[in-house]
């Protein structure tokens, strides 16, 4: 994994500010860093390294052979052997063994189509100067950043938005969007920041003339009710089949020229791909897991016992309220994005501890709950609309065991339906409200509704659920299909890219050089997702069922048995003692809480005080709502942002 930052400008690029935006993202590529600038200094290119293959001489950025086209690649493309064989018996040569090397010579022979052949996590910017253009490029799911902007009559594409603002692009927030931000409804192509857009997963975009358009190469395509009612594949040979794909997909991330290590949590997700990983290995996998001093959130037990299963070392990482405490504003910086718990922060914390073990790549398991229906609103979904005939009474029953085996994170089982206007366009769009919007149209209501005066008046009247879905293709993605089916694919393409795969992913494993691998976001395996039957997603009351089934003899039964239990922290202990705590005390009693933009600070303070603590969901609710305004400011403190 990589870094870099590219452009086309009116004007000769600032030597001095492109040196200060690759000094920004050297988090990102510490092994080496390579600039290529044209003649008249109007183009450039510029790349932070993280050697993965080709160690000695995969240098970028990389140049075709008359050096009109040039590129830099962040990302890793599985199977490029065969691509490169393919290549060479038409007569490309390839003066590195770095797997990037395929997409400059795929671009000469297919040009902007190359996309289809391309298969992992990535994003890409090609500068052809012959054809005055630049290209760029991301992954099908958005696991790679790829951020860009017009500034000045110039086109600047970058990993990373630090990046850019080093380039100097203003930071300025985006109103629109941060109050979709609210409720965790952010389009996929756009950033919190005025200006600075995001190339959405599955496209790639074209610069010419000073303007970018994007245009989509790849979308998840879920077959219809109708055509999943004739599958007529036997449960074995779905089983047979998920286990095929997944196991090349994890086979072809063992392919590096360093050591391959894996996080792991008690969840099936991670367990799976380290069993099935380890049985292709002829040595122990190092795997690494967070511990919390909370029995219900610590998973170390269940880790420590699968890795013990499967022959793998097991690496526990402790994580105390004061080592969130200490990394949170590091962790809110390197995301760019607002958090909702501390979870982000932990992943940052475990990133550093892997790559000071000496670690550069690691499986993890993000994916698999989009994929196959993991968490609980999935769940409550299948019940309330995708379980014909079902008796109302039995439908009840298991509504309410769900709510109450969800300790960790109750509010992500809403009790009920709650009738909120926002949400009357999903319902007349998609014939129901999936759960999961509901959950945070719930947030985002009482978000907004402490904005100040003045910012909220800046977005007075926009749905920004329905400006959102807006952006979608729903009637092409989803009609006629299972209720289930339209739940994953609008959280895939909305809160998947923006959210999971930033803080959660690869922000907080950059943030100290490590490249996660994601097999569940394989376009192979997403695609045989997407055509398995909705029992096999979720059966009864079991999620990932075909999972299950298919890693039954990697994982140990408690792991096989489990109910999913989303990722989190635990939430600050009010009067405690507790560090975190203090941490959000000290903010929103403090200077910086009256300087940001966004949220009236005496309706924060006044809101702080109604929350009781009495019960868990409203420990969780003081959390979320703290992460919430914590981040937000300081977000603005360290990157300066102005109205």
């Amino acid at each position: 994994m990589c870094g870099f930052v590219g452009g086309m400008l009116e004007r000769a690029v600032d030597d001095a500010r492109l040196d200060a935006s690759l000094e920004a993202i050297h988090h990102r590529g510490p092994d080496s860093r390579g600039k290529w600038v044209a003649p008249d200094g109007r183009w450039f290119l510029g790349h932070t390294r993280l050697s993965i293959i080709g160690l000695d001489n995969g240098a970028q950025p990389m140049s075709n052979a008359s050096g009109d086209v040039q590129m830099v690649v962040n990302g890793e493309f599985y199977g490029y052997r065969g691509i490169r064989e393919e290549l060479k018996s038409q007569g490309y040569v390839f003066q590195t063994d770095s797997d990037s090397e395929i997409a400059l010579h795929l671009y000469h022979r297919d040009g902007m189509h190359l996309g289809k052949h391309l298969r992992g996590e990535f994003a890409a910017v090609i500068a052809d100067r012959k054809n005055r253009l630049m290209f760029a490029i991301r992954d099908r799911f958005g696991i790679k950043p790829l951020f860009y902007t017009v500034h000045e009559g110039g086109i600047y594409f970058a990993s990373e938005i630090k990046s850019l603002l080093a380039l100097g692009v203003p930071a300025r927030w985006n109103y629109e969007a941060v109050q979709q931000e609210a409720y965790m409804f952010r389009p996929q192509s756009r950033s919190l920041f005025d200006g600075i857009y995001t190339v959405p997963p599955g496209h790639y975009a074209v610069a010419h003339r000073g303007e970018v358009s994007t245009y989509p190469y790849w979308d998840q395509e879920f077959p219809t009710a109708e055509e999943l009612a004739r599958d007529d594949r036997t449960d074995e040979e779905v089983v047979d089949g998920f286990r095929e794909a997944l196991g090349d997909a994890v086979r072809e991330r063992l392919v590096a020229d360093v050591e391959v290590a894996s996080y792991l949590s008690g969840g099936i997700d991670s367990c799976s791909v380290l069993g099935l990983a380890q049985q292709m290995m002829d040595r122990p996998i190092r795997a690494y897991t967070l511990c919390f001093d909370d029995d219900l959130f610590d998973e170390s037990q269940l880790a420590r016992e699968q890795a013990e299963f499967c022959g793998s070392t097991f690496h526990p990482v402790p994580v105390t309220s004061r080592d969130l405490a200490d990394a949170y504003s590091d962790a809110v910086w390197h995301s760019e994005t607002p958090f909702i718990n501390g979870h982000g922060v932990a992943k940052y914390l475990l990133s550093r501890e892997v790559r000071d073990s000496g670690i550069k790549v690691v499986f993890t398991g993000e994916g698999a709950d989009e994929m196959l229906g993991g968490y609980p609103p999935f769940r409550r979904d299948v019940l309330l609309y995708n379980s014909e005939g079902q008796d109302p009474e039995i439908v009840a029953k298991l509504l309410g065991e769900m709510q109450e085996s969800n300790k960790a994170v109750p509010g992500f089982v809403p009790d009920e339906q709650e009738s909120l206007p926002i949400l009357d366009p999903v319902k007349r769009l998609l014939g129901f409200v999936p759960s999961w919007m509901h959950v945070f149209s719930l947030m985002g209501h009482e978000t907004t509704a402490i904005f100040r005066k003045e910012f909220a008046e800046q977005v007075a009247g926009i749905n920004p659920i329905l400006s959102t879905l807006g952006r979608l293709p729903i009637r092409e993605r989803l009609e006629g299909r299972d209720p289930l089916n339209q739940s994953l694919y609008t959280w895939s393409r909305i809160h998947l890219p923006n959210f999971i795969l930033t803080f959660l992913s690869d922000r907080m494993e950059m943030a100290h050089s490590i490249e996660g691998r994601v097999p569940f976001l394989d376009t192979v395996v997403a695609e045989f997702c997407a055509g398995t039957p909705i029992r096999m997603k979720i059966n009864g009351m079991r999620e990932k069922h075909v999972l299950r089934e298919a890693a039954k003899d990697v994982i140990i039964d408690p792991v096989y048995n489990r109910e999913k239990h989303p990722f989190s922290t635990p939430p600050a202990k009010e009067g405690e003692n507790d560090a975190l705590d203090e941490l959000y005390m000290d903010v929103v009693q403090s200077k910086l809480l009256d300087e940001q933009l966004i949220f009236d600070p005496a309706m924060v303070r006044g809101m702080l005080d109604s929350f009781t603590g009495d019960t868990p969901i409203d420990s969780n609710m003081r959390d979320t709502f703290l992460n919430r305004i914590v981040s937000f400011t300081l977000m603005h403190e360290r990157f300066g942002i102005s109205g």
